[in-house]
């Protein structure tokens, strides 16, 4: 872990003193009275602070002797200062104050950008102290390793941590270099370090949850980022004129447990979704630990744990592979995932499931998987969304009492929309919408049935049923003694100086990494689920087999020894039939691919899946299936019918060509319209909608005359499909010499030669090339589509 600094001056008294750290410029004040004030008022302070350290209030803090320690308060003692005090990011108050401990660091504002670390040091009691870990070491050394290695010059234990992270050396010019070598990344004053890059005195550098800063010749570790704090400050969100969110403060302190609660349409969802960060809000700012979520979002979207209302895990999977897939998109490939895995199968009470299939578990415990999804990165901010919804009275207790334990053992602050409130006491705080999002109770739930004056829970959905209700309840609580006390000395009333570092850009991820692993798991997903594989695989050349018992003897792609003007035709419709089968095949084993895990894509989009990994694994395990596809209907065609004796290309070869190519196209398109749909049944529903269209232009059951119905073909994958097929089968050398009557008339034929299936090199190639290109335009607005579901 990690190691408190060396002494920043030698102390040679016996007396407790105070070191205030303003971003590398130091102050040392011995404590000799019963009492202190610090400040930045001369006429009020004796541990007397510059002016130009605005951060510090006129009355920042009152030291009050307590034994051989001191207590300390925030502000005078009655009323706060303007930056607060904070002790691993929880809050110290005017009244009950911090017992000082010697080695203890407090912090005055939050914001790495702008905080003054205070330490407070008792040589009289510092051998009661276990020594801390390594908090900071000199740059002067030769080569500085920071990761998750034991070795380390600075251990950084954490998941998200590489085993080596990054080094930082020394160049010729005497500059420090910082290498980044990690799965995660390295963040420099916000922006994400390509390969290398310099480091300047002051600099901030994110690694995981650490925020470490370089001050002169030495690198400090500024947060731990264990303990998170989060701050809503005037939450305004208004959309087409109707406000949502009405205006919302509160504070939520670290290792809460938190509900937020409220009748049908309050608010509770868009909340959460604006404290997770994820809403764009119209007014007002969400901190945590001090800095804006929403602009430093890159920065903590590996530390924040969601688990939406809908599962984000595959049901096909057993409960040990859902974590372990989840282990190795989420955290580097050199970290150990067994102990991880045991550890939150341990954590959420599933060791002796392991083995079983989601599809099998109960719907609290595929909850709790969904848990142990966001538990492997080891999250110290934690979003639930509904997670009791469906449970039985007596699973919906073991759930709140998980997350209370997950909580308060864990050190997470954890948070939760929920509308059961019979467990509802098991929560730290409440969170209490009326409609239009106005805040109407914030605090302990035992304190808002005295606030309310009822004796139950859901007297309160009552009393805010109606919308001058809620108005009259937001303002007596704004009124009351509790806002006070649970807002008012909570929540940080001085807007942030805005910082100099850029909006953190988010890190880049290995595309083959993502790839290979995507791929793996979706194979493993298709042969999990054997019935309907079968049924993808035989369907074609089943329809297929049937065509040979519909033409009995007749043998379409050959000439026979008598001119037979209905030939053509017959060839033409069993061709037709070919592609029916492999766009019916491609489209029904897609349309369900993007849609059906949508819930699961943006939980792992939000934290670091790649858009373009995401979809080459989809098309790469379509292929194979579209390869094996393509040889069971060869196999099935080369034995039911005679083959042609193609002038292009060896018949086999071309047949196997167009099949895979219209397999490959239609499983785009299926591609494409389950990225458009938002549910399966629109899904299924969508595929007749497909189908009619390539039947009616493809051009063999209607001629397409007129420019309308020629361009509509050209949109058809049928067109280019059956138009290829001909062309290989020459289908219009299968055509007749036309008869001639007496009267110099011929006699009308049931197929006519024509272009489309000329026989030529030129032709195959331009509908081999129409289908490429349709496959790659639908997969094109796919990726578009999927990038425009992006909330980052």
């Amino acid at each position: 872990m990690v190691q408190p600094p060396s002494q920043s001056r030698t102390v040679f008294s016996s007396n407790p003193f105070l070191e205030l750290n303003n971003q590398g410029e130091i102050l040392y004040f011995e404590l000799k009275k019963p009492q202190h004030i610090l400040g930045r008022d001369p006429s009020t302070s004796d541990l007397l602070v510059p002016q130009h350290w605005e951060v510090v209030s006129r009355c920042q803090a009152v030291l009050c002797q307590e034994g051989a320690d001191y207590r300390i308060y925030d502000g005078d003692g009655q009323k706060a200062s303007s930056n607060k005090l904070y002790v691993n990011h929880s809050l110290i108050t005017p009244k009950e104050g911090y017992c000082l401990t010697h080695g203890v660091e407090i912090q005055i504002a939050q914001n790495p950008n702008q905080l003054i670390q205070i330490r407070y040091g008792n040589p009289a009691n510092a051998h009661t102290v276990t020594t801390p870990a390594i908090r900071a070491i000199s740059l002067k050394q030769r080569s500085i390793l920071l990761g998750r290695d034991p070795q380390a010059s600075l251990q950084l234990d954490a998941p998200t941590v590489s085993r080596r992270h990054a080094t930082i050396d020394t160049d010729g010019q005497g500059r420090y270099i910082l290498r980044d070598y990690s799965t995660n990344g390295v963040f420099i004053d916000g922006k994400q370090v390509m390969g290398t890059a310099v480091l300047s005195n002051g600099a901030k550098i994110r690694i995981g949850p650490f925020t470490l800063v370089v001050r002169d010749d030495n690198l400090e570790i500024l947060d731990q980022g264990d303990r998170i704090r989060l701050d809503a400050q005037n939450i305004l969100l208004e959309t087409n004129g109707k406000r949502r969110l009405d205006n919302l403060s509160f504070a939520i302190e670290p290792g809460q447990f938190v509900a937020l609660v409220g009748g049908s349409g309050a608010g509770k969802s868009t909340l959460m979704r604006t404290l997770l960060g994820i809403e764009k809000i119209t007014k007002g700012e969400v901190q945590i630990n001090g800095e804006d979520l929403q602009k430093n979002f890159n920065l903590y979207r590996t530390q924040i744990g969601y688990v939406p209302q809908d599962d984000i895990i595959h049901r096909e999977l057993t409960v040990a592979e859902v974590l372990t897939y989840a282990a190795k998109l989420r955290l580097p490939p050199d970290i150990q995932l067994q102990p991880l895995v045991e550890q939150a199968l341990e954590a959420i009470k599933m060791t002796h499931r392991r083995h079983a299939l989601v599809s099998d578990l109960s719907g609290g415990q595929r909850k709790r998987v969904s848990i142990g999804v966001e538990l492997l990165a080891d999250p110290k901010l934690f979003f639930l969304d509904e997670p009791t919804s469906g449970l039985d009275p007596g699973l919906d207790k073991q759930m709140m009492q998980l997350l209370k334990d997950l909580a308060h053992q864990g050190g997470r602050t954890i948070i939760l929309v929920t509308h059961a409130t019979a467990n509802i006491t098991e929560c730290d705080r409440i969170v209490f919408l009326g409609l239009g999002g106005r805040l109407c109770y914030f605090g302990t739930p035992q304190e808002a049935l005295k606030f309310f004056g009822v004796s139950d829970f859901a007297d309160i959905y009552i009393k805010l049923e109606q919308e001058q209700a809620v108005v009259n309840y937001a303002t007596l609580f704004q009124q009351s003694p509790f806002y006070q006390r649970y807002i008012g000395n909570q929540i940080n009333t001085v807007t942030p100086q805005p910082s100099k570092s850029l909006a953190p850009t988010r890190k880049k991820v290995s595309f083959l990494q993502q790839w290979f692993l995507l791929t793996q798991r979706y194979w493993q997903l298709i042969l999990r689920d054997r019935v309907n594989l079968l049924l993808s695989l035989l369907t074609a050349p089943i329809g297929i087999g049937l065509i040979t018992l519909a033409i009995k003897d007749k043998i379409p792609f050959v000439l026979g020894a008598e001119p037979d003007p209905k030939l053509a035709p017959l060839a033409l419709q069993v061709l037709f039939v070919f592609t029916c089968a492999a766009l019916w095949v491609g489209l029904s084993s897609s349309l369900q691919e993007i849609v059906k895990e949508a819930a699961i894509y943006l939980r792992e989009r939000l934290v670091n899946l790649g858009l373009l990994a995401y979809l080459s694994s989809k098309v790469t395990v379509l292929s194979i299936l579209a390869i094996a596809q393509t040889l069971l209907m060869l196999i099935v065609i080369i034995i039911g019918f005679k083959s042609p004796n193609s002038e292009l290309i060896s018949w086999p070869i071309g047949l196997s060509i167009t099949t895979f190519l219209t397999l490959l196209a239609s499983f785009s398109l299926g591609l494409l319209i389950s990225a458009c749909v938002r549910n399966s049944s629109q899904a299924n529903s969508a595929l007749p909608l497909l189908l009619l269209p390539q039947i009616i232009f493809s051009g063999v059951l209607f001629k397409t005359t007129g420019d309308v119905n020629k361009i509509l073909s050209w949109l058809m994958l049928s067109r280019w499909s059956v138009g290829a097929y001909g062309a290989l089968v020459n289908v219009n050398s299968l055509v007749p010499e036309p008869t001639k009557l007496p009267d110099g008339s011929t006699v009308p034929q049931p197929f006519e030669p024509t272009a489309v299936y000329d026989a030529t090199w030129g032709n195959l190639h331009l509908n081999w090339g129409f289908l490429l290109l349709h496959a790659a335009i639908y997969l094109t607005i796919t990726f578009w589509l999927q990038k425009r579901k992006d909330i980052f």
